[in-house]
């Protein structure tokens, strides 16, 4: 489906001039996705903190913190791996250490391997089996599943894939509870029902490097109306999400009034962006979910601590 980069940079796939250059520990740490491994860290830990009444035991907490970490992070560096090619297209991702050939595509296959191998040694052996197997799947979703498969095969590759993103709160829970609890599962709906109006948004910002990499995203194949309209669509969705642990008497009044101007701002930004076509929108969107997601959290956690109503 694409074009071999690689190839036609006269070396081994992965690399831009066929030696890699030599790497330093900040090459290695890029290939983590450090931005966004401190948020799927920070939603593991609310999940963490919330799985009980008081403090959670201090050992669920670190080891289990660390090992979602640590599988988040070796979870990215395969996705450097598996996209390098049409990473190589795109000029959000060029520059990364495996385009540009600062890192090899067998070292950095080596590094999300030592990663992985150590969250599910620290989930197994330092909190429990449950943890560790959902961590495990958790990271087969997102580095096989959603990168090999679901980003090339189809337009709703967001919505679908979307499910490997929302599990870490899951995962934080389940290091304390050693459950799969149902307030957890809500906390996973919030972030399932986040993800596509916060990446199509990006999506529209960067379609035609989409498109000229032949990654099938939604406005790619359905056009920046269509996705405009779905973002919208989205927003909706997750405001209604984000009130039931509110109905359901997971949190109280401090959450609630956080979610509600959240959503507020959330909408109105996704109903400027269906109604006018200022090229800053998309990414000022992209850039307000993340922030929404950060706050929104929280909330939830402060609420946990400091309930009111």
């Amino acid at each position: 489906m694409n074009a071999p980069v690689d190839a036609m940079a006269g070396g081994p796939p992965g690399t831009a001039t066929g030696k890699a250059h030599k790497a330093t520990w900040r090459d290695y740490y890029e290939l983590t996705k450090p931005r966004v491994v401190a948020l799927i860290v920070l939603t593991a830990v609310v999940g963490t903190l919330l799985a009980t009444p008081g403090l959670p035991p201090l050992d669920a907490l670190l080891y289990g913190n660390l090992g979602i970490a640590l599988a988040a992070s070796s979870a990215a560096a395969y996705n450097h791996v598996l996209d390098r090619r049409i990473d190589a297209f795109m000029a959000r991702t060029r520059g990364r250490p495996l385009p540009t050939g600062t890192l090899d595509y067998r070292q950095a296959i080596a590094f999300a391997t030592l990663l992985g191998m150590a969250s599910m040694l620290v989930l197994a052996l330092l909190v429990n089996g449950l943890t560790a197997v959902l961590t495990f799947a958790s990271l087969i979703g997102y580095a096989v599943l959603y990168t090999v498969w679901l980003k090339r095969a189809t337009p709703q590759n967001i919505v679908i894939g979307g499910a490997a993103g929302a599990a870490p709160p899951v995962l934080g829970w389940a290091a304390v509870s050693n459950t799969i609890d149902p307030h957890a599962l809500l906390l996973f709906l919030i972030i399932f029902a986040w993800t596509p109006p916060h990446f199509w948004a990006l999506a529209i910002a960067r379609r035609h490097d989409y498109a000229k990499a032949e990654i099938p995203m939604l406005p790619v194949t359905h056009g920046v109306e269509f996705t405009r309209l779905h973002v919208l669509l989205y927003t909706v969705i997750l405001a209604l999400v984000t009130l039931m642990p509110y109905l359901t008497g997971m949190s109280g009044l401090i959450y609630l009034a956080t979610a509600l101007v959240l959503n507020a701002r959330f909408l109105a930004h996704a109903v400027r962006l269906k109604l006018t076509r200022r090229d800053d929108l998309p990414m000022r969107v992209f850039r307000f979910s993340i922030s929404y997601l950060m706050w929104l959290f929280l909330a939830l956690l402060i609420d946990h601590y400091v309930r009111i109503g």
